[in-house]
């Protein structure tokens, strides 16, 4: 192999993190931002900030890649979370564009009021049968549907026990809704149910919300839907799902875990984003009242205090599930699993490890900060496009990049992606090696 040589890295490119600047002493706001930018353009400038990049065409499977110093590079792109490659589809566009002749490009209101369009309704019912459902409400954002779930039905009093690698949007909505907040191991059962005991034993009047993923982002597992609902129903609380990663593009069906673990219609509270499978921007909340409905209507202030989904979204998220719920959606289903399937293998054979089962997010083991932001220095030399997860949004010590495969990525691209990293991890580890050597020599002179 032709190892590339890069220029040198500062330490301090390799040092510290985004916590670190989280709270920030003085009483200027303002100038409070200036020590993060300052550690962020040291990163910046050393090729080792790999965020804030923008495409120079749709999420294709190859695209060009512009960072925010103007650089541009092309490569095989395993970043954006297209999962069905339905952003793309012809009918899903043609779609977008008759509801802009129709409806025009906005919705100029909020749910609350008149910001729905009688499309809107359409697909409120249709996602409420797809997850047999009785009711289902419309969110602008995967987020909002995620924090104004909790926040609209949670009051100070409550508790939420929530799964302790639960998405930022349902955290921040815990946080704002209660300060009684319990978390409970990842994926861990018995630890959920001690924590709804000694809850229900000090506070035996007051509500509970239990928080999960169907799918987690970061680790790619699932938890048990069917034990969590039913700790749910022996301590009267309430179980909420955050969908967003699984439904549409798992199952054979593409119901995701909670139709593969045979729950469809039996979870109190089922969360999801568009923005994944679907093609679109918003979210959605399902429920079996439609006393849940209208209240989170109202009282959810990220669905009453904001713009309701545009005609186009509306129409562009229709279009794809029409697409799902039929014999190409299982098709393109079946491609994106063999894809799946493909990478990790690969990987393997490279001596890489990835995280928890099948799905279209595929998690590359790094582990130390350092050697995965070298990595990530070299990956746009190399020809690929992938995101750097490292601490705080995951474990220190844990950096990963996280793959979203694609059901249009060719076997060559598949190839290409495992291929590349292994190469920019090998060019990362040499020049590591080569720096620590230099210390060493430094040090000893």
């Amino acid at each position: 192999m032709t190892f590339r040589t890069l220029p040198a890295v500062p330490q301090a490119a390799l040092e510290g993190s985004m916590r670190d600047f989280r709270v920030m002493e003085g009483i200027d706001l303002l100038e409070r931002c200036e020590h993060f930018f300052a550690w962020q353009d040291v990163r910046r400038q050393s090729g080792t900030w790999p965020f804030s990049r923008s495409t120079e065409t749709g999420p294709a499977s190859t695209c060009g890649v512009r960072d925010d110093t103007g650089t541009l590079t092309e490569g095989v792109n395993f970043a954006s979370q297209d999962y069905l490659s339905l952003s793309s589809h012809p009918a899903v566009a043609a779609a977008a564009k008759q509801a802009i002749d129709v409806f025009g490009v906005h919705s100029a209101g909020s749910p609350a009021l008149v910001g729905n369009t009688s499309t809107s309704v359409v697909l409120e019912r249709r996602i409420a049968d797809f997850l047999k459902m009785e009711e289902a409400i419309l969110f602008p954002t995967g987020w909002a549907a995620g924090f104004g779930v909790i926040k609209g039905l949670v009051r100070s009093e409550d508790f939420i026990v929530m799964d302790a690698l639960s998405h930022a949007s349902l955290q921040t909505g815990a946080y704002a809704a209660t300060r009684n907040i319990s978390l409970f191991r990842h994926n861990d059962l018995e630890n959920c149910r001690d924590r709804l005991v000694r809850i229900r034993n000090r506070s035996p009047k007051c509500g509970i919300m239990i928080v999960t993923e169907g799918l987690f982002s970061m680790d790619s597992d699932t938890p048990d839907i069917e034990g969590l609902q039913a700790l749910a129903k022996e301590f009267d609380a309430t179980l909420m799902v955050d969908v967003a990663h699984d439904f549409g593009c798992l199952g054979e069906d593409g119901t995701g875990h909670i139709g593969i673990q045979d729950m469809l219609g039996k979870v109190d509270l089922v969360m999801g984003s568009f923005s994944k499978t679907f093609g679109s921007n918003g979210g959605f909340v399902a429920t079996n009242s439609r006393a849940v409905k209208e209240y989170l209507r109202f009282y959810s202030p990220s669905c009453t205090f904001s713009n309701a989904l545009s005609p186009a979204q509306i129409a562009t998220v229709t279009a794809a599930l029409d697409i799902i719920q039929s014999d190409e959606g299982a098709e393109l289903r079946r491609k994106l699993m063999t894809n799946i399937l493909s990478l990790r293998s690969q990987l393997s054979d490279l001596g890489f490890e990835t995280y928890g089962e099948p799905s279209a997010i595929v998690s590359v083991k790094m582990g130390d900060e350092a050697l995965a932001r070298m990595t990530a220095r070299a990956l746009p030399h190399v020809g690929l496009v992938a995101n750097l997860v490292e601490f705080p949004a995951v474990a220190k010590g844990s950096a990963r990049f996280r793959l979203q495969v694609m059901a249009n990525h060719t076997p060559e691209e598949i190839q290409a992606a495992a291929r590349r990293v292994h190469q920019a991890y090998l060019i990362a580890r040499r020049e590591l090696e080569t720096n620590e050597a230099a210390d060493e020599k430094r040090l000893s002179a």
